[in-house]
C-alpha cells in the first residue's frame, strides 16, 4: 500500500512538474516561435528591397549614353551590324528588369517596370528598322530621324523610369524601418510582460511544491534571461545597417548624378562586400582577415563620403589573420571612432586599426585622432560599459550607427549602449577577462583594445 502510495505521489509530481514546465515554457516558445517569424520575415524583406536596389544599380548609370552612342556609330557605318553590341545591351538591360519584377511588391513600381519593358521592346524595333535601312543606299537620313526622334527620347524614359524606382523603393525601405522599430518595442514589451508573468510561476512553484523543485527552475531562467540577453544583442545587430545603407544608396545617387560613374562602381562594390560579410552565412564568429575586409568595406565607403576628414590605416599582423573573431565585432567600434571621434574634431583626422597577439590571447586596437574624452567623461564610460546599461531612452538604443556616443553627450550610460553590446557578447562568450578597454585624452583621440582568446571556435 504504501509502495503504491509513494508511487502514486511520484506520479502526482512528475504530472506536477510536467505541467509546471508547460506553464513555464508553453508563454516562451510561444514568443521565441513570434519573435523569429517576424524577425526572419524583416531580415526576409529588408534582402528584398537591398536587392531591388543593388539589381537597379546593375542597370548602367550610363545605358543613355552608351546605347545612344553605339546606334550613331551603326548609322554612320563604324560598327557593323554583326559587330554591335546594340542587341547584347537590350538583353542585359530586360534581364535586370525582368529581375526587378522578382524583388518589389509595389503596384506603382511594377507598372514602372512594364513601362521599361515596352521601351526595350521600342528600342529593339528601332534597332531592326536601322539595320533594315543600311541595306539601301538613301536611307541615311530615315536613320538619323530614327536615332533624333525615338532611341534618344525612349533611352531618356527609360533612364527616368528606373531612377523612379531606385527612388521608390528607397521610400519603401525607410517604411519598413520605421515598422522595424515598432516591431522591436513591441518584442521588449512582450519579453518584460513574459519575464514577470515567469517570475510570478517560479514564486507559485517554490511556495506549493518541494523545494528541490526550484533548483532546476531557478537555473532555467537564469538560462532563458542569457538566452533573451544574447537574442537582444542579436537583434540590436541586425538593426546596425539600415542607416548606414540608406546614407550610403544616397551618396551612391548622389555621385551618380554627378556622373562619378568610377565612385558609384567602387561604392556598390564595397557596399555588396560589406552585406555579404555581415550575412556570413549565418556563422557566429568569422577569420579576423575577413571581419577586417568587413571594416576596410566599410571605412573605404565612408572615406568616399567623408574624403575631406576621414583617412584610415589597417595594419594587422599577418599571423593573425586565420585567429577567429565574433562577427560585426570591430565593425561598431570603428563607427563610433568616425561618428563620435572624427566627425566632432574640427579637420577630420585618422582612425588606425592594428593588433598585437600575447600567449593566450590576441588584441585589435582602434585609435583614432579624434576629439577624445575628459578623464572624468572617460571613468563613466569604462564604468557603464563594466558594469551594464541601468536604462535605456524610450526610442531603444542609438541604432542609426550601432554604438551610443561616448565622447560626448549628457545621457550617461545609455550613451555607451554599442559598446557595452561589444563588450557583453564577447564576456558572455568568452569570459569575464576578455573584452574592451578603452583609453582617451581630451583633444587627441581615443584608443579600444578588443581582447579575445586565441581559440575561439567557429
Amino acid at each position: 500500500m504504501t509502495r503504491k502510495v509513494e508511487k502514486k505521489n511520484r506520479s502526482r509530481l512528475a504530472t506536477q512538474i510536467r505541467i509546471s514546465y508547460i506553464v513555464l515554457l508553453l508563454p516562451s516558445l510561444l514568443f521565441i516561435a513570434y519573435a523569429f517569424y517576424n524577425m526572419w520575415h524583416i531580415n526576409e524583406r529588408n534582402n528584398e528591397m537591398t536587392s531591388s536596389v543593388v539589381a537597379a544599380s546593375e542597370f548602367s548609370l550610363e545605358f543613355k549614353e552608351d546605347f545612344d552612342y553605339e546606334t550613331y556609330l551603326l548609322i554612320v557605318g563604324n560598327v557593323s551590324p554583326e559587330d554591335t553590341a546594340l542587341q547584347d545591351d537590350l538583353k542585359k538591360a530586360r534581364a535586370v528588369v525582368t529581375r526587378l519584377k522578382d524583388y518589389t511588391n509595389s503596384e506603382d513600381n511594377l507598372r514602372r517596370l512594364q513601362y521599361a519593358e515596352k521601351y526595350l521592346t521600342n528600342l529593339e524595333t528601332y534597332v531592326r528598322q536601322i539595320t533594315d535601312n543600311l541595306g539601301y543606299e538613301n536611307k541615311y537620313e530615315d536613320n538619323m530621324l530614327i536615332w533624333e526622334n525615338d532611341v534618344q527620347i525612349v533611352t531618356s524614359l527609360l533612364s527616368e523610369t528606373i531612377n523612379e524606382y531606385i527612388y521608390y523603393e528607397n521610400r519603401q525601405i525607410q517604411i519598413t524601418q520605421t515598422q522595424n522599430n515598432a516591431l522591436f518595442m513591441n518584442i521588449v514589451e512582450i519579453s518584460a510582460g513574459l519575464l514577470a508573468f515567469g517570475l510570478l510561476t517560479m514564486i507559485v512553484v517554490s511556495y506549493f511544491g518541494p523545494k528541490w523543485i526550484t533548483k532546476p527552475i531557478e537555473e532555467q531562467v537564469k538560462e532563458e534571461q542569457k538566452l533573451l540577453r544574447k537574442a537582444e544583442f542579436d537583434l540590436l545587430q541586425s538593426q546596425i545597417n539600415p542607416h548606414f545603407l540608406y546614407n550610403t544608396l544616397d551618396a551612391i545617387v548622389w555621385s551618380a548624378e554627378a556622373g562619378n560613374q568610377k565612385q558609384v562602381v567602387s561604392m556598390v562594390g564595397n557596399l555588396s562586400d560589406f552585406f555579404r560579410l555581415s550575412l556570413n552565412k549565418g556563422k557566429e564568429t568569422v577569420l579576423v582577415r575577413e571581419e577586417l575586409q568587413h571594416v576596410r568595406s566599410y571605412l573605404e565607403i565612408q572615406h568616399i563620403r567623408y574624403q575631406d576628414i576621414l583617412t584610415y590605416e589597417i595594419d594587422i599582423p599577418e599571423e593573425m589573420n586565420e585567429y577567429r573573431i565574433p562577427k560585426l565585432t570591430v565593425q561598431p567600434v570603428v563607427e563610433n571612432a568616425l561618428y563620435h571621434g572624427i566627425k566632432n574634431k574640427r579637420g577630420g583626422g585618422t582612425i588606425r586599426v592594428t593588433g598585437r597577439e600575447k600567449n593566450e590571447y590576441y588584441s585589435i586596437f582602434v585609435e583614432d585622432t579624434g576629439k577624445g574624452m575628459t578623464e572624468e567623461r572617460l571613468l563613466e564610460v569604462r564604468k557603464a560599459i563594466r558594469e551594464g546599461i541601468a536604462s535605456r531612452p524610450a526610442g531603444g538604443p542609438d541604432v542609426q550607427n550601432g554604438a551610443g556616443d561616448f565622447t560626448t553627450g549628457t545621457s550617461g550610460n545609455t550613451a555607451v549602449y554599442g559598446l557595452y553590446n561589444v563588450n557583453e557578447r564577447i564576456r558572455l562568450t568568452y569570459g569575464e577577462e576578455y573584452g574592451i578597454h578603452i583609453e582617451s585624452t581630451l583633444d587627441k583621440g581615443t584608443r579600444v583594445e578588443i581582447r579575445l582568446p586565441k581559440n575561439v571556435k567557429s
